[in-house]
C-alpha cells in the first residue's frame, strides 16, 4: 500500500498536466510597466471580508452620511469607467461581453433602486451608509436569486459584486491577501495601490498584473523599484484567469500569457536564461567608476521606496541615494509614526548606505498615494493631484513636518544626509521649511539629542512649472535641486499619468518640458548648486546624452537600472553629448527630438 500512494499521486499530476495541456492558450495584452519575465501561477487576489461597521446616525448626520455614500458611488463609477474605457480597446465578442456587463455595474450605480433604497434608508432608519448598502444589496440580490429564470437570477452575483465594491470604497478596505501567498506567485488583481504594492515580497511574488493602471502611475514605478515583472491596464483580465492558472507575465512587452503551449514556455525559459546572463555581464561594472569616454564623472544614485533595497542598490554600484521616498512609514497602518519609529528607521538606512550620501523626502502623500493614517488630514477631492498634498499638507500640519525633520536630523547623526522637499512652488515654502528645521534642531540640541551638524543641505523637488520657471530665485534659497521629471511632465502637459485614456500623451521629450528642464538645470548652474534627475527618464539609456547635454551630472534611478546606466555612460562621449543636446533644443516637434536622440544612440553604440 505504501508504494501505491507515490503511483497514484503521480497519475493524478499527470492526469491534471495533461488536463492543462488541453486549455487554449491565452494571450492579453495590456501595458509593459515593469521589465523583466514572471514564470508562475495565477493567485488572483480576492478582498477578504470587508469588516460592516453598524451604527445610528443623529438626524443632523443624515445629510452628511448621504454625501459620504454619494462619494463612494462616483469613486465606484470612477473605477467601472477606467475598466469600459480599457475595454472598448478590445476586438470581437470579449469586447462586446465586457462592456455589457460593465454597463450594467454602472447603471447599478445611477439612480437605480439599489441607489434609493441605500439612500431611503440612512433617512428613514437612521443608520450609517455601509449597514445601508449592505441591506439594499441583500434585499435585491434576493430577489433576484428567487426567480424562476435562470439567467436573471444569476444576475444577483452582479449586485453582490456592485455592493461590494461599494462597501470597499466606503470602508477604504485595503488588498490583504499577501500575507499567504505560494513562492513564485504572481498576483492578479483589479487593481493595486502604491500601497498594496508596497507589501509584495520579491522573494515569494514572481510578478503581477492587473486589470486598471497606467504606465506612470506609482504603482508602476514602485515595481520597478522592487523589480517585479509586471502588466496593468487589461480589462478583461479577471474574466480571463482563474486562481492556479500557469502564467508568463512579460513586461517588456506587456503581455499576460494563460496557459502557455510547450512552445512559447520553452521560448520565455530561454529568454528569462538569456537576461539572467546579461545581468551578471552588467553586475562586473559595479565596482568601475561611471565615467564617460572623455573623463567626465556622473553620479549614479538609487531611488528607495523601502528599506529594504538598502542591499540591492550597494549591490548595484550606487553612489549613494539620490531621493528615498518616505511614504512607507505611514502605508498600511492605521495611526501615525511616532519621530522614534521614523528615526529609528532611518537611521537604519542611513547606516546601511555606509557612508554614502541619503537623499530624505519629506511626505509626498496625494494623488495616487494614499494612506489611511492620514484620512483626517486630508479631503477627497475631484483632482487630488492638485490638492492639498506633499509640502503644502506638512506646512499645513506643523506637528506631521516636525516629527519628520526631527527624525531626519537625528537620523543625520549617523551618516551623510540631505533633506528634500516635493512639490515646491514658491520661495515662501522654502523658507518656512526652513525655518521649522532651525527650530526643531534647536529643541533636540536643548534635550541633548545628537543630531546633524551641521545642519543637513536643504534641497527642492523641481516638479511644478512654476518651480522650473522660479528656478533662480529658488536657488537663492535652495542648497541643491532635484528634477523630478515624472511629475513635471504630468503637470506641464496636463496628464494625469494614471490616467489610460490620455497616457498616450505622456511625452518627457515635449519641447514645453525639455526647456522647463534646460531652465531649471541653468539656474542651478549660475546658482553654483547641485542638480540632480530623479524620474523616470534618469534611469533609461536613451535620455542620458540628452541629460547630461543639459548639464546634469547627477542621475537617481530605480535600483536596477543602474548597472545598465553606467554601462550607456561608459561608453558615452560628453563633449558629443552636449553638441547633441544643443541641437535637440533648437527642435519644435517631439517626434523630430526623438528620433534625433534614437540617432545619436545608434550612432555611439
Amino acid at each position: 500500500m505504501k508504494n501505491e500512494r507515490p503511483d497514484e499521486g503521480s497519475k493524478s499530476r499527470r492526469r491534471r498536466k495533461s488536463a492543462e495541456g488541453e486549455r487554449r492558450e491565452i494571450v492579453l495584452k495590456g501595458l509593459g510597466v515593469s521589465a523583466g519575465i514572471a514564470i508562475g501561477e495565477a493567485h488572483v487576489v480576492e478582498i477578504g471580508a470587508v469588516q460592516i461597521p453598524e451604527y445610528d446616525i443623529k438626524e443632523a448626520d443624515v445629510e452628511a452620511e448621504i454625501a459620504r455614500f454619494a462619494e463612494a458611488l462616483q469613486k465606484s463609477d470612477r473605477q467601472l469607467k477606467k475598466l469600459k474605457t480599457k475595454s472598448a480597446e478590445l476586438h470581437g465578442a470579449a469586447a462586446e461581453e465586457l462592456g455589457f456587463l460593465l454597463e450594467a455595474h454602472m447603471q447599478m450605480l445611477s439612480g437605480s433602486r439599489i441607489v434609493r433604497g441605500v439612500e431611503n434608508r440612512i433617512r428613514r432608519e437612521h443608520v450609517n451608509a455601509e449597514a445601508a448598502v449592505q441591506a439594499a444589496i441583500s434585499a435585491v440580490a434576493e430577489e433576484f436569486e428567487r426567480l424562476d429564470d435562470a439567467y436573471l437570477a444569476a444576475r444577483a452575483d452582479d449586485v453582490r459584486e456592485v455592493g461590494n465594491r461599494l462597501l470597499r470604497n466606503l470602508t477604504k478596505t485595503p488588498y490583504e491577501a499577501f500575507k499567504h501567498l505560494p513562492e513564485g506567485a504572481i498576483v492578479i488583481a483589479e487593481e493595486l495601490t502604491p500601497a498594496d504594492t508596497a507589501l509584495l515580497d520579491p522573494d515569494r511574488v514572481a510578478g503581477f498584473a492587473t486589470a486598471i493602471g497606467g504606465a506612470q502611475s506609482h504603482t508602476a514605478i514602485m515595481a520597478r523599484s522592487l523589480e517585479l515583472p509586471a502588466v496593468l491596464g487589461i480589462p478583461e483580465l479577471l474574466t480571463k484567469v482563474r486562481s492556479g492558472d500557469p502564467l508568463v507575465i512579460d513586461g517588456y512587452t506587456g503581455r499576460v500569457v494563460i496557459h502557455p503551449n510547450r512552445e512559447r514556455l520553452a521560448q520565455y525559459e530561454r529568454r528569462t536564461a538569456e537576461i539572467e546572463q546579461e545581468q551578471k555581464q552588467l553586475s562586473r561594472l559595479r565596482k568601475l567608476p561611471s565615467m564617460t569616454t572623455d573623463g567626465r564623472r556622473i553620479g549614479l544614485f538609487a531611488n528607495l521606496e523601502l528599506p529594504r533595497e538598502v542591499e540591492n542598490a550597494i549591490q548595484a554600484g550606487a553612489a549613494g541615494v539620490g531621493l528615498l521616498r518616505t511614504e512607507f512609514l505611514y502605508m498600511n497602518r492605521p495611526t501615525l509614526p511616532s519621530e522614534d519609529e521614523q528615526y529609528e528607521t532611518l537611521r537604519e538606512i542611513v547606516e546601511g548606505m555606509n557612508g554614502r550620501p541619503v537623499t530624505i523626502r519629506t511626505l509626498d502623500i496625494g494623488n495616487d498615494k494614499l494612506a489611511p493614517a492620514l484620512k483626517d488630514l486630508m479631503v477627497e477631492t475631484a483632482n487630488p493631484a492638485l490638492g492639498l498634498r506633499a509640502i503644502r499638507l506638512s506646512l499645513r500640519h506643523r506637528d506631521l513636518l516636525d516629527a519628520q525633520l526631527g527624525a531626519m536630523l537625528r537620523a543625520g547623526a549617523h551618516g551623510p544626509v540631505r533633506i528634500l522637499l516635493p512639490m515646491i512652488s514658491a520661495v515662501s515654502e522654502v523658507k518656512q521649511t526652513r525655518a521649522a528645521l532651525e527650530q526643531v534642531a534647536k529643541r533636540l540640541k536643548k534635550r541633548g539629542v545628537k543630531i546633524a551638524d551641521p545642519l543637513p543641505p536643504l534641497g527642492i523637488m523641481i516638479e511644478i512649472p512654476g518651480a522650473a520657471l522660479a528656478a533662480d530665485a529658488l536657488a537663492q534659497c535652495s542648497d541643491f535641486f532635484a528634477i523630478g521629471s515624472n511629475d513635471l511632465t504630468m503637470y506641464t502637459l496636463a496628464i494625469d499619468r494614471g490616467e489610460e485614456q490620455v497616457a498616450h500623451l505622456y511625452n518627457p521629450l515635449h519641447p514645453a518640458v525639455l526647456r522647463l528642464i534646460q531652465f531649471a538645470t541653468e539656474a542651478a548652474l549660475r546658482g553654483r548648486i547641485p542638480i540632480s534627475v530623479c524620474g523616470e527618464i534618469a534611469g533609461d539609456p536613451k535620455f542620458a546624452p540628452l541629460l547630461l547635454g543639459l548639464g546634469i551630472q547627477e542621475l537617481s534611478m530605480a535600483v536596477g537600472n543602474i548597472p545598465r546606466l553606467k554601462q550607456r555612460i561608459r561608453g558615452l562621449d560628453f563633449a558629443a553629448a552636449a553638441r547633441c543636446a544643443r541641437i535637440i533644443m533648437e527642435q519644435t516637434d517631439s517626434g523630430r527630438i526623438a528620433m534625433l536622440l534614437d540617432d545619436f544612440n545608434a550612432l555611439a553604440t
